[in-house]
This record gives C-alpha cells, sequence and structure tokens, in this order.
C-alpha cells in the first residue's frame, strides 16, 4: 500500500497536507466575500431609507354636513404628498365661536362625527394625522359654522297646483318654500276632496293609492271632486305636513277651459281718490264662467302683460278700486280670472298711465255726485276767477208777454270746480222785462231767476232780447274781484 494517494491529499514536505491547507482558503476567501456583500446591502437599504420621504399636506382636510344638533358631518383628509402609502387618523375638535381654544373630543375618532347638544354654540374642526414610512404630519380642518339646535321643517309657502281641473289632463304639484335644518326630505301624496275642497290640510280627503309623485293625471274617479296636493317635509329634528289649496271641481272630458278673447278694460282717471272700474273682457269656454278680480300696482314701464310681476294689492278683488297716495307715480292693471268647471284662465288689463296726485282741493269742497267738485265762493281769490258757463231760457223762444221767462245760470270758477253761493244778479238790455233781487248758486252752481216781459216786450220772429249777467262774491267791488259778467240773449217768435 505504500505506493497509494489517500483522499486527504499527499503530504507536503512541511508536513502539513494540501488539502488542509486549500480549505482554509476557500473559508477565508468565503469570509471576504460574505463582509463585501453584507456591506453592498447595509448601504442599498439605508439608500432607500434616505431616499423615503413623510407626508406633506397640500390641501387642508374638509368638512361637510350641517352643523346642527343631530346631524351627522363627515371628513375628507385633504390632499397630501410623500412616499406612499400613506394611512390617516381623524380627531375631532370642539372649539369657541371664533374657531380657537380647540379642545379634543373624546373618542371622536372617526372619518365622521355625530353633532351633540354639548356642541351648541361651539364650532368644529378636524385634525388628520398622516402617517408613513418615513414619519408623519398633522393637518387641521377649518371650523364649520357656530353648532346649532337643529329646528323642524316649517312651511312658508303653501304647494301649488298647476294645470287644468279637467279628466285626462295632467296636474302638476309643487312643494312650496320651507325652513329648518337641512336636509329636509319632502313626501308627496295627491288626494281626492268633496265638493268643498276637504280640510285645509287635506287630511279628511282620499288619498289616492300610488299618487305620491309631483304629477297627477286626472281619471274618471276624479270627475266632481276637488284635488289637493299633500307634502310632508322631515328632518331630524321633526316634521310637517301641508297641502294645496284644492283645484276647481274635476270637469269630465268634453268641457273646455275658459280663454280669454278680448282683454279686461279700466275706466276712470288715473289720479288718487277716484274710482278705477274694471270689465271682464270677453271669453270662450264652457258656461256657466265666474270671474274674480285681482288689481296690481306696476311700475313705470306697466309690468309684464299678465301685470304678474306686479305688486298684488291685499283686499282689492273687487270690480272697482279707489287709487291710494301709494299709487302715486305707479301704473295699475286688473287681473281678471274666469272659471268653468274645466279649469281656470287668467288675463289682464292694459296698464293705466301714471297715476297722479289728486291735487288739494279748496276749503269747503265736496263732490258732488256726478263727480265735479263743488266749493264755496269764500275759496274763490284772484288769479282765479268766477265764470258764468251756462244759460238756458224757458221758454225758448219767448212766444207772449203773458207767462214769466225762466233764467236758469251756473256758475264755475276757472279751476274748473262748480261755485255755490256765488251773487248772480241779471237784468234785460234794454229794460224790457222786471229785474228781480240778486240770487245765490245752489250746491251744483244752479240757480234759477224770473223775468216777467213788460208791455214792450217784442214779441216777433227774428228778433231777439239781451240780458245782462253778473256773478260776483261777496265783498267784491261789483266790476272787479273773481266777478264775472256776461252778454246772453234769447229768440222771440210772434
Amino acid at each position: 500500500m505504500s505506493g497509494r494517494h489517500t483522499q486527504k491529499g499527499r503530504q507536503r514536505p512541511d508536513g502539513r497536507r494540501a488539502g488542509l491547507l486549500l480549505g482554509a482558503g476557500l473559508v477565508a476567501l468565503v469570509a471576504v466575500v460574505s463582509v463585501v456583500a453584507l456591506s453592498g446591502g447595509a448601504t442599498t437599504a439605508a439608500r432607500a431609507q434616505s431616499a423615503a420621504t413623510p407626508p406633506n399636506n397640500t390641501s387642508l382636510p374638509t368638512i361637510s354636513g350641517t352643523a346642527a344638533v343631530g346631524q351627522t358631518l363627515d371628513a375628507s383628509p385633504g390632499s397630501w404628498s410623500g412616499t406612499t402609502p400613506i394611512s390617516f387618523a381623524y380627531q375631532w375638535l370642539r372649539c369657541d365661536s371664533s374657531g380657537s381654544n380647540c379642545v379634543s373630543v373624546s373618542g371622536a375618532t372617526s372619518a365622521t362625527y355625530a353633532v351633540g347638544s354639548s356642541d351648541v354654540g361651539s364650532r368644529l374642526r378636524v385634525r388628520v394625522t398622516a402617517t408613513n414610512g418615513a414619519g408623519q404630519e398633522s393637518a387641521e380642518s377649518n371650523a364649520t359654522s357656530t353648532v346649532t339646535t337643529a329646528s323642524a321643517p316649517k312651511n312658508t309657502a303653501e304647494p301649488t297646483i298647476s294645470g287644468s281641473a279637467v279628466q285626462g289632463q295632467a296636474l302638476t304639484g309643487s312643494n312650496g318654500s320651507w325652513t329648518g335644518t337641512s336636509p329636509i326630505s319632502f313626501t308627496l301624496q295627491w288626494v281626492r276632496c268633496p265638493s268643498n275642497g276637504g280640510a285645509a290640510d287635506g287630511g279628511n280627503c282620499t288619498f289616492i293609492s300610488g299618487a305620491t309623485g309631483s304629477t297627477y293625471t286626472l281619471t274618471s274617479d276624479d270627475v266632481g271632486k276637488r284635488m289637493r296636493f299633500r307634502v310632508k317635509g322631515s328632518n331630524s329634528a321633526g316634521s310637517q305636513t301641508v297641502a294645496s289649496n284644492p283645484t276647481a271641481t274635476v270637469a269630465a272630458n268634453g268641457t273646455s277651459v275658459p280663454k280669454n278673447q278680448q282683454e279686461p278694460t279700466i275706466s276712470g282717471q288715473a289720479v288718487t281718490g277716484s274710482t278705477l272700474s274694471a270689465s271682464t273682457g270677453t271669453w270662450s269656454g264652457t258656461t256657466p264662467m265666474t270671474f274674480a278680480y285681482q288689481w296690481v300696482r306696476c311700475g313705470s314701464n306697466g309690468g309684464k302683460s299678465d301685470g304678474s310681476n306686479c305688486t298684488f294689492l291685499s283686499g282689492a278683488n273687487g270690480a272697482s278700486y279707489v287709487l291710494q297716495s301709494a299709487d302715486v307715480g305707479k301704473r295699475m292693471r286688473v287681473r281678471v280670472t274666469a272659471t268653468n268647471s274645466a279649469g281656470s284662465s287668467t288675463a289682464a288689463s292694459n296698464p293705466t298711465s301714471s297715476v297722479a296726485a289728486a291735487p288739494v282741493l279748496p276749503s269747503g269742497a265736496i263732490t258732488l255726485p256726478n263727480g265735479k267738485i263743488s266749493i264755496p265762493v269764500t275759496s274763490v281769490s284772484l288769479p282765479a276767477q268766477l265764470i258764468v258757463d251756462g244759460v238756458q231760457f224757458s221758454p225758448n223762444p219767448v212766444t207772449s208777454r203773458q207767462g214769466p221767462i225762466a233764467m236758469r245760470v251756473h256758475v264755475s270758477d276757472t279751476r274748473g270746480y262748480v261755485v255755490r253761493d256765488a251773487l248772480v244778479f241779471a237784468r234785460s238790455v234794454p229794460l224790457l222785462t222786471t229785474t228781480p233781487a240778486e240770487q245765490r248758486t245752489g250746491q251744483d252752481g244752479w240757480l234759477t231767476l224770473q223775468f216777467q216781459p213788460q208791455a214792450d216786450f217784442p214779441v216777433r220772429t227774428g228778433y231777439n232780447v239781451q240780458f245782462f249777467i253778473r256773478a260776483r262774491k261777496d265783498g267784491d267791488n261789483l266790476l272787479a274781484g273773481v266777478s264775472a259778467r256776461r252778454l246772453v240773449q234769447v229768440a222771440t217768435h210772434g
């Protein structure tokens, strides 16, 4: 066996085996490589860690919802930059009325928050903490409005119905106007009421199955009935139910709604104190029809042609209207609504001219049945003067000397007022009749003087007898002051 090599390697001259020397070298080499490898891995990890960035807020968190007791607020984290993934934590804060001096609300650490009674008078914020592998940062939202106690819905303008009350026609309901804490939800219900319209809230009317939308098409079951639209407003604080006014009585097919053919008209002077009168205009449609009036006050441009943008005058619902001081500078219209079994339609008159203020009447003025103004002669002063504006003879022509001649005289003044108590004198020229005493005009400005023809009074065809007339005020010079004079004549016939 002396000539064979073993697997342990041959003997070196220094007495060590070669295989053992090689193994030690490999171990050393592996150790060096491992150190180098570990050193390189740690460097890579350190470099990766140093490249990550912590969260940075770029848009503040926000809060949505109503700041009222019983409402739920929702928080959004806002916008953030930084190495992802980023996680978010929430903390709700209760602040003073200025939005400062905030404190954390215990347990309020979710993205939603139910507003409670302890928050009333405060303002709320939410703090959002963003976290990633490189660190964390917090940002706060702006403050809400001051928290209030929730208020139940309250109707401020009742629901309405539009459309024709005729079988087969569609009616449309509006919810009306409401106040109260938002959000408010609405439940709708059409009801069929008796001919008297039922209760104001429609509660004693027949609820129509499935008719819970804003529109409803009338059926044969509705003929002879009146419809209401019930609206229930609800929020976290409560609810209220109200109904529209009832429609006209629902008519069967074959009837026609009133249609205006000629617009209403207004007569009367556009002066304060004057009475305006309205006509209904001309209408077509199924009869009988009833008419309702509404006077409206419009701007200087007369408003819309239907008067819908003018001011509706409370209580001014008759066929006539007395102009008030508030109407000065405005223009008036009358809206006429014609109604029959099929429905109703409205038309408006043209506007009046701008309403003027009535002049200040003289002392003692009264309005006569014919609308004219009567004043005492004492209220006539220069530069105004009296006018003899009416003279009537009876008989006319005069055909005999036997009977008296009656002269009716009317006195007014230069301003157009009827004058009462004016002194009137008259005589024939030349003197062919008796001369009556001076007399006073009555309340209507008229008086009657009697003359008796004398023996030389001419009674022949083609002849005229003249009379001198004077009207004056007590105390005035007979031919001066406010007095008036006039020559008139009466024909004779033989």
